[in-house]
């Protein structure tokens, strides 16, 4: 009975993203113009690889943007003149955050701001567009 619960509770632990020995991450902030779609909890890639998750998703009061904090894998580096763009896992997939690598060999810390972004792209406002425009 003991040996179920605690399979029982390693299950719980490792299916809810939960760190009993600490976070293996740290935290990076940005800011874009839109983020529609985005969850937290979102994926965070490099080069399609899984490097971290949205942890976190705000507006800033002060400029009306859409703050993101992503929770970023401490065996990655990312510059600090790396680009964060929103993006969609297909057509209608999920959105998630694409990291573009930057070539400084500064890096960014824990609680730092990525400077460029990208916002997510509107597939409905293009098409629109596209359709009233060209009458």
């Amino acid at each position: 009975m003991v040996l179920g619960f605690l399979c029982f509770a390693y299950i719980s632990v490792r299916l809810g993203d939960i760190g009993l020995f600490g976070d293996n991450t740290y935290k990076v902030r940005a800011q874009f113009t839109s983020i529609s779609g985005l969850k937290t909890g979102g994926s965070v890639e490099i080069g399609g690889v899984s490097v971290g998750k949205v942890a976190k998703v705000t507006l800033n009061p002060e400029n009306y943007e859409a703050e993101v904090e992503l929770a970023i894998n401490r065996s990655v580096k990312l510059q600090d003149d790396c680009i964060a763009s929103v993006r969609t896992a297909g057509i209608i997939g999920d959105r998630y955050v694409n990291i573009t690598p930057g070539g400084s060999e500064t890096f960014l810390g824990d609680g730092d701001e990525i400077a460029e972004t990208e916002s997510a792209i509107n597939l409905e406002e293009l098409v629109s567009k596209y359709i009233f425009e060209s009458k």
